[in-house]
């Protein structure tokens, strides 16, 4: 008689353990567990650590709570003036709601992932060609508000969206480049004539104090001498100027004509 009572207490432990092996279930710390009793959703969502089902009747779905980072393969369109190119994104999100994310959507990774394509090239349509190689920001902050509308339903929050890069033909990369080089030559003539006439202007000033002082002249004869100078050169061509012959004329004794030669 005890023996068989032993042997009942040793078989039921044993379906204890087994049942109690096959109930349990363990839920990572980054995961939230969804359970399914029968079909149909059963209460609140299992928290990270053990948690325990009915075998053969509830089901547990895990759900990954980190921030899933999704390229968005490059999207072709033309955008609102007429330029064709290719943009590339990537997508931060996270699910928020592991039921919804579940219950309300087939695949929120799929579906994240088609409305991200969706919108990028919406939003290239509605952008010029500058907007998409300077106002990033902008473009960057619609194309979130764009795929974060119809997320927050499926249980999903997107936390950012970035363009990674806009691809160009090789014309339109050629014209740009024309562009830029006339830019900068108009830049360079607009400053070298700005320049000639800050000089033009000096010269102007250098020369009426000269006709006023013409000794300056002279002194300015004499330097252009000297810097010609040091040059070592064999021919030294010197300039002379009127106003030193009408300096020496008016140096030179005149003669005395009182005895009436």
């Amino acid at each position: 008689m005890v023996e068989e009572l032993l042997a009942a207490g040793a078989a039921v432990g044993a379906a204890g353990l087994i049942y109690l092996a096959s109930a349990a279930r363990i839920v990572k710390q980054y995961e939230r567990g969804v359970v399914f009793r029968l079909g149909r959703l059963r209460g609140a969502v299992r928290q990270p650590g053990l948690a325990l089902v009915v075998p053969g009747v509830d089901r547990l779905r895990h759900v990954n709570m980190q921030i899933v980072t999704m390229p968005v393969p490059a999207q072709e369109g033309i955008t609102r003036d007429n330029v064709t190119v290719r943009v590339d994104a990537v997508v931060y999100f996270k699910v928020v709601d592991a039921s919804a994310a579940i219950v309300n959507v087939e695949d929120y990774r799929f579906a994240v992932s088609q409305m991200a394509q969706t919108s990028l090239r919406s939003i290239i349509g509605k952008s010029d060609l500058d907007d998409l190689l300077s106002n990033r920001e902008k473009l960057n902050q619609g194309l979130e508000l764009m795929i974060d509308s119809p997320a927050v339903g499926w249980g999903v929050q997107i936390d950012r969206v970035e363009i990674k890069d806009v691809s160009l033909p090789e014309s339109m990369k050629r014209s740009m480049a024309r562009q830029a080089e006339a830019d900068r030559e108009r830049r360079a003539r607009i400053i070298n004539a700005d320049a000639e006439l800050q000089a033009s202007k000096k010269l102007a000033e250098a020369a009426q104090q000269m006709e006023d002082t013409p000794s300056a002249l002279q002194l300015r004869l004499l330097q252009t001498v000297v810097a010609v100078a040091a040059e070592k050169n064999s021919t030294l061509v010197l300039p002379f100027p009127v106003e030193l012959l009408r300096f020496l004329e008016r140096a030179q004794p005149q003669p005395d004509r009182s005895d009436g030669k």
